[in-house]
Parts: C-alpha cells; sequence; structure tokens
C-alpha cells in the first residue's frame, strides 16, 4: 500500500488558529480551510493569522467559492498568503454547492468555473485578462505583495468526470476520486475509540454527527422532500424544517450548523447516522488510511467536529503514525 499524507479540515472560527498550530505540532501535512460566507467567518483572514504562527504545515482550502469574490479579489488575496505563509499555500476551488444553496441560489456551472479559475490563473502569472469586460492586471508594485508569477497551486474539487476531465486541463490536484494524472485527496469524517468503547457511544455520535447528519442536507437541498424522506428519519426531519420557515426561506434553515454544530432536529438524526466508517481503534483507522493511500489518493483531509476537536485531532495523528 501507498503512504498516504494526512491533512485536516477545519472551518474559519474562533480556534482555527490554535488548531492549526496544534495540528503542526502533530505533525499534520496541511490544514484546509472551509469557505462558505453564510456559515463561518473569512477564511483569508484565519489563514493569514495561522501563517503567522506557523512554520511548517502546508495551508489550503476546501473549497474557495469563486462568486464570492472578484477574479482579481481573489488573485490578490492568494498572492497575500503565498507571500504571508513563504509559499505553504494552495488554493483548491470548487462550484459551492453548499455556500450557494445556503443564500437559495445553485451551484456554479463547471464552464463558469473554468472560465474563472483560468482568469485567476492568469492574473497570478501577471498576465492581462478581461474581468467584467475590461482588461485588468495585478498591478501591485515591488514589495507589496509577492512578486509574479505567483507560486500557489490551484486546486479543483470536483468528483464526476467532467470535472475530471476539466481538472486535469486546468489544475496541479484534485479533491474527488483517484485521477489518472493529478495527485488527488480525499475528505474523510470519523473518531478513534478510547479503550472497550462501544461505536454507538453518545460521545462518539457527537463527534462524528455534524458530518454525518450532512446526507440529510443535501438530499433536502438537492432533491427536495421525496429524497430526504426516503432517507431513515427524513420524513420527521423535513417537517421540523418546513415548521421553522416558510417555503421559499427553508435553504436559511436546513443548514444550521452545517458540518459544526447539531441543532436538536439534526440530534434526532443521530440514531440513523453511520457508525462503521472510520469510527474504530487506533489499529482500524491506521489501517483505513494506508487502505486510502493503495487506492491511488495521495492525502486524505480528516475533518474532525464535535465538542472535542483537538481530542480527535490527536488520536487521528496517533492512528497514523502507528501505520505510516
Amino acid at each position: 500500500m501507498s503512504a498516504v499524507e494526512l491533512s485536516c479540515g477545519l472551518p474559519p472560527g474562533p480556534d482555527f488558529t490554535e488548531l492549526t498550530v496544534l495540528a503542526e505540532e502533530l505533525g499534520y501535512s496541511r490544514v484546509w480551510i472551509h469557505d462558505s460566507a453564510p456559515l463561518w467567518e473569512d477564511p483569508f483572514v484565519h489563514l493569514a493569522l495561522a501563517a503567522a504562527r506557523t512554520t511548517r504545515i502546508g495551508l489550503s482550502t476546501a473549497v474557495l467559492i469563486p462568486q464570492q469574490r472578484s477574479p482579481m479579489a481573489m488573485a490578490s488575496g492568494i498572492a497575500t498568503l503565498a507571500r504571508l505563509s513563504e509559499g505553504r499555500f494552495r488554493a483548491c476551488f470548487g462550484t459551492g454547492f453548499t455556500a450557494r444553496v445556503t443564500m437559495g441560489q445553485r451551484p456554479m456551472t463547471l464552464s463558469a468555473l473554468a472560465t474563472y479559475m483560468t482568469a485567476v490563473r492568469r492574473l497570478l502569472a501577471g498576465e492581462t485578462v478581461s474581468v467584467d469586460g475590461s482588461p485588468a492586471r495585478m498591478l501591485h508594485a515591488d514589495g507589496l505583495t509577492a512578486a509574479r508569477p505567483v507560486d500557489a497551486p490551484l486546486w479543483l474539487s470536483a468528483f464526476g468526470p467532467k470535472g475530471a476531465a476539466l481538472a486535469g486541463e486546468l489544475a496541479d490536484g484534485i479533491v474527488g476520486l483517484p485521477h489518472p494524472s493529478l495527485p488527488t485527496a480525499t475528505m474523510v469524517s470519523g473518531t478513534v475509540l478510547d479503550d472497550g468503547e462501544d461505536p454507538g457511544s453518545q460521545r462518539v455520535r457527537e463527534a462524528i454527527g455534524p458530518w454525518r447528519v450532512v446526507d440529510w442536507h443535501t438530499a433536502y437541498a438537492g432533491g427536495g422532500a421525496a429524497a430526504v424522506d426516503a432517507l431513515p428519519g427524513g420524513k420527521e426531519w423535513r417537517a421540523t424544517v418546513e415548521a421553522l420557515a416558510p417555503e421559499g426561506e427553508r435553504h436559511l434553515v436546513a443548514f444550521e450548523g452545517h458540518v459544526t454544530h447539531l441543532p436538536e432536529r439534526d440530534r434526532q438524526l443521530l440514531d440513523h447516522i453511520d457508525v462503521k466508517t472510520m469510527v474504530g481503534d487506533a489499529a482500524t483507522i491506521g489501517t483505513g488510511l494506508a487502505h486510502l493511500g493503495g487506492l491511488g489518493y495521495r492525502e486524505v483531509i480528516y475533518t474532525p467536529s464535535g465538542p472535542d476537536v483537538a481530542r480527535e485531532l490527536r488520536t487521528f495523528a496517533a492512528a497514523h503514525r502507528q501505520h505510516a
């Protein structure tokens, strides 16, 4: 089996910098920060703070949402982080399912994403591009940001064949299924059990629950009532959501606490979540991580959640070290 890098994914919030410092101490390869303006604080601010407190760990985004920033604002932000981190920054983009749906909008198309990423890459190279119909170029004077061309890898998050093909054309790596020509990362959630702990314990369910109830969120957003009602407990969950907001505003409710907290309506789903995948003792977790390396993934992005994220980071890192 191939060795696999262990990184972690965290939301931008008040504890992001301290958790990044801890992740560096524990040997994580990289911290990937989430980007969804309706749910979390600004990722560029938190990455800048983390860059100042760390020296080795890579910094990345999972994932940047193009329609939240103009190509020029994005290029300037990437150049800033490339300078502050001394080359440790990697920018990864996606179509923005959660970030867009939580504002009642559809994700952007792959075609629009390709146009955007191409413009950002060319701006970082020091070229002139068309932005909103007019020529634009990074005009930063020497010393005011990283010199062009800016050395920052651009990755793409994509899971279908069209997205994989697009990544092969314009990205330096991909978050998705193993790619034939690009380094590939994948996200996992889970927890390492204490000695003798039951996988169905309340601690386990609280620790992994915020990520495991996402299936109900996305089913409702993507397929409506029929899709979420087909899931265990889905009909009851939907009734609770729909009682909280009128039609047309339910997207403001369904994703509250997304991947970080458990509102009471989500807590009622804990009896139905998966407590087997990436849940086990250290040996089980280490073997699972090694297996992913054997499948062709170069990097695993562990996304801890629950009331004690520091504990989750420590135990997952220890499990990885035992089987590295």
